[in-house]
């Protein structure tokens, strides 16, 4: 059986890394590339992959809010978070938002075939450094947590939060979503207010505290 696959990452050299490694496997076939989130979640939307893998750190729409879409918009879908991130934080992230594996770009080549395979199988995948006990005992202390403020946020939100947190203006945010300019005002305005945030500084902030901008930038 053929195992369709799609990427997404915004480094073109990494995805022709990944095209060459998966392509030497005959039965997996990549059908699409995507170089942002938002083209993540269209391109699996229209060629409904049994894979995608997509890198955490993604411009437009980070690679959780990418899997949060395609849990919804195409469920049989597998999602293979691979990034450079190791932190629990953002591995239990993963795993909340609906990833079946996260792998470390660090590893060899053979683990993210690995990977594949044990998602195809029905199986959860994290590489070796990442200790399986330990995020299942975030995963049941987040559960018992009171409700993030983050969680309150509509798809809609969330994409205009990362947009704006990267500097987008108004405009910019309404054409690249298909909305108005209004629309897209009215979206951040609830959203800072649901998040407590006053300012553009605050959003940075908030945006690099949770992983969504990174640390780097």
């Amino acid at each position: 059986m053929t195992v369709t696959v799609l990427m997404a990452d915004d480094h073109p050299i990494v995805r022709q890394g990944l095209k060459h490694l998966l392509e030497a496997e005959s039965d997996l076939k990549i059908v699409g590339e995507a170089s942002d989130g938002l083209e993540a979640v269209q391109l699996t939307e229209k060629f409904r992959p049994d894979i995608l893998i997509v890198d955490l750190m993604m411009p437009g729409l980070n690679g959780l809010e990418v899997v949060r879409h395609v849990k919804e918009r195409s469920p049989s879908t597998c999602c293979i978070v691979l990034s450079m991130q190791s932190a629990d934080v953002y591995v239990v992230e993963a795993l909340k938002a609906g990833a079946l594996a996260y792998v470390l770009k660090e590893t060899g080549p053979s683990e993210l075939v690995n990977a594949v395979q044990q998602v195809v199988a029905g199986n959860r995948y994290l590489s070796p450094r990442l200790s399986e006990r330990l995020i299942d005992v975030l995963l049941q202390k987040t559960e018992e947590l009171t409700l993030d403020p983050y969680e309150t946020l509509t798809n809609r939100e969330r994409e205009i939060m990362q947009m704006a947190a990267e500097g987008m203006t108004a405009s910019t945010i309404a054409k690249r979503l298909s909305i108005s300019p209004r629309t897209a005002e009215l979206h951040r305005g609830r959203m800072m207010k649901k998040l407590g945030l006053n300012n553009q500084t605050d959003l940075i902030r908030y945006a690099l505290k949770r992983g969504i901008l990174p640390l780097d930038n």
